[in-house]
């Protein structure tokens, strides 16, 4: 669930959805079930700087020298058949 759709719900949904949570997961789960998402965000998150910091690195390194490459030879063998 994104933070826009988080917009679109209302204080009786997000009342609504709490109370489903507690009654499917009980009173004592529920610490642990966010505790797990938050930790689970996080990861994200760190994954997700880590990936856009590559991408700054590589787009700010300047290109690999390129050689020009030799024509691969082509010339079957021949088994004397």
């Amino acid at each position: 669930m994104t933070l826009s759709m988080l917009g679109l719900l209302g204080t009786t949904e997000i009342i609504i959805i709490a109370v489903v949570v507690l009654v499917l997961f009980g009173a004592r789960k529920v610490p642990e079930l966010m505790k797990g998402v938050g930790t689970g965000i996080k990861e994200f998150k760190k994954a997700s700087r880590d990936v856009q910091e590559e991408l700054h690195r590589a787009s700010e390194e300047p290109p690999a020298p390129t050689t020009p490459r030799k024509p691969t030879d082509t010339v079957s063998q021949s088994n004397g058949h």
